[in-house]
């Protein structure tokens, strides 16, 4: 896949993923795309190591699937980490 492609497909995840966890977080657009990209990694390594499966064309099903439960995960951390103790 080409960065155009690794930038949409990111964006869509991220967006897939914050609609999947819903609440309040700061970011807008970039902090989704590179949430997104930064989760297809995540998912291509998660799906590599446990599922022995690697990520494959822009439209295959478990590219899409990787790419989210890889957002996903990264959200989960980053609202771990940086989430606020009012």
């Amino acid at each position: 896949m080409g960065i155009i492609a690794w930038i949409v497909l990111g964006l869509i995840a991220g967006l897939i993923a914050k609609a999947l966890m819903p609440g309040k977080d700061p970011g807008g657009c970039i902090i989704t795309v590179l949430l997104g990209i930064a989760g297809a990694f995540v998912g291509g390594w998660v799906g590599k190591t446990l599922f022995h499966t690697e990520l494959g064309t822009f439209f295959d099903l478990r590219t899409w699937g990787l790419a989210v439960l890889g957002a996903l995960i990264i959200l989960a951390g980053y609202r771990l980490i940086f989430s606020r103790r009012d």
